[in-house]
């Protein structure tokens, strides 16, 4: 899946059509202005006006994108959406690895000082790190046990600990549906594990 799903920037043609700012479905837009800076207003769907030369747009996909944890996933550009699985010790000193899917949206209302403050790259300075740490530190407060028999209470406890650290970036977790847990312990191999529970209707 291909950053640009995410994220389109694009400097309008200022010689024709500078004046307007198409925003397509499921997109938004923000201004930077070379006066006041970036403007809190955000744009939605339609056409709209800017001044050429003096205002520069940017598209943001508005829509939920998954990002994806799994294993093999290439980590060579830096704002792919996804990463490789979280290993971590459990509660009760099992060593786990965990793959799933964060589902995620900017928001709307917030989309200016993310691009602010944050810029283009809040892949891997926000999503990444914080899904790690998060989906790290909740596995290693639970047992063996309540992992195998609570996937859809620790699916709502990531989605909360996740908002938790990303509502204020300006970002919205939607989801994060697990999609295999495997026991390593002694192999610490993903092909020697145990697999706890997988992909639902695998």
């Amino acid at each position: 899946m291909e950053f640009d799903r995410l994220v389109v920037s694009f400097l309008v043609d200022e010689v024709v059509g500078g004046f307007f700012i198409s925003v397509p479905p499921g997109h938004i837009a923000c201004l930077y202005d070379r006066g006041r800076g970036v403007l809190k207003k955000v744009w939605g769907p339609g056409l709209h006006l800017k001044i050429p030369f003096w205002q520069i747009a940017k598209l943001f996909n508005a829509q939920i994108v998954e990002y994806t944890i799994r294993e093999n996933f290439d980590l060579k550009i830096k704002e792919a959406l996804g990463d490789m699985p979280v290993k971590t010790t459990t509660k009760d000193g099992h060593y786990v690895q965990i793959e799933g899917s964060i589902l995620f949206k900017i928001d709307k209302s917030n989309a200016p000082e993310l691009w602010e403050n944050i810029g283009d790259n809040f892949v891997s300075k926000v999503i990444r790190p914080i899904s790690r740490s998060r989906i790290a530190a909740v596995f290693a407060n639970l047992t063996i046990d309540q992992i195998k028999s609570s996937r859809t209470q620790i699916e709502e406890l990531l989605t909360r600990e996740l908002n938790k650290n990303i509502n204020q970036k300006g970002l919205i977790c939607e989801g994060a549906p697990l999609s295999e847990v495997k026991l390593l312990d002694q192999q610490r191999k993903a092909a020697d594990g145990e697999v706890i529970f997988a992909e639902q209707g695998n």
